[in-house]
């Protein structure tokens, strides 16, 4: 075709929309798995990390070594929590959710035991502990889909900090673009039909109007193998 479209320019992942990974702060999980102990540790600082939408926590362990945290809402400097097999039922103590009564607010759970911590864990964010079976404990996200997930996995008691951050106007292009920037989005996002005719298949012309059919077929090359491809069928169906 002789012309290098957007998808086709994200797909071999130049620099433009990688993830800009020297920004980040470190990994932010569990540490491993203790099944005996229960550990203490205190908040020391908070730091912010771009790209990320919650705060996060640098805690200190009573054995002097440090980590990074994804803190609740409602805690303090110098706050002082507990992660082990069961500790204190009190917002900010991680245990496995085995030990956790239901009907509790969790976040950053595991999928499985000693994965670190994967799911609920953006500004906001909660989910509530549901039932407990044979087959596992039963969680409920906030998109109201239900996971069953091993009792052995850990949790944090509380809704994760940062989450009145979604509800602040950017007013203006620049902010939202310097925010955009931190992060591996293609931003702005503009329809394919009001593209130059050099940047896609379906742009030019004198109206936002694609030109030619939008269905493509599945040997197309890859200039042009843009819109539904290989679509069994596009518009109404007939009764």
């Amino acid at each position: 075709m002789g012309r290098r479209i957007l998808v086709q320019r994200r797909g071999k992942g130049t620099q433009n929309f990688r993830s800009p990974k020297h920004r980040k702060r470190g990994a932010v999980k569990y540490i491993p798995r203790n099944y005996t102990d229960v550990l203490n540790f205190e908040v020391i600082e908070f730091i912010h990390e771009g790209g990320r939408g919650t705060p996060l926590a640098r805690i200190e362990f009573d054995n002097k070594k440090r980590s990074l945290w994804l803190p609740p809402e409602g805690i303090f400097l110098h706050d002082r929590f507990q992660i082990g097999p069961q500790t204190e039922i009190m917002v900010g103590n991680t245990m496995e959710v085995q030990y956790i009564p239901e009907g509790s607010l969790i976040y950053n759970i595991e999928i499985l035991p000693g994965d670190g911590g994967k799911l609920c864990r953006s500004g906001g964010t909660t989910a509530t502990l549901m039932t407990r079976s044979e087959k596992g404990v039963q969680i409920l996200f906030p998109s109201g889909k239900r996971k069953v997930i091993h009792k052995n996995s850990r949790a944090t008691l509380g809704v994760v900090a940062g989450g009145g951050r979604t509800t602040k106007p950017y007013l203006k292009a620049g902010n939202k673009y310097h925010q955009m920037r931190t992060k591996a989005t293609n931003w702005p996002v503009i329809t394919s039909s009001g593209m130059n005719a050099c940047s896609h298949p379906f742009g030019g012309g004198r109206k936002k109007m694609s030109g030619r059919p939008t269905t493509t077929s599945r040997n197309a090359p890859p200039g042009r193998k843009v819109g539904m491809i290989a679509a069994r069928q596009s518009g109404r169906k007939t009764r």
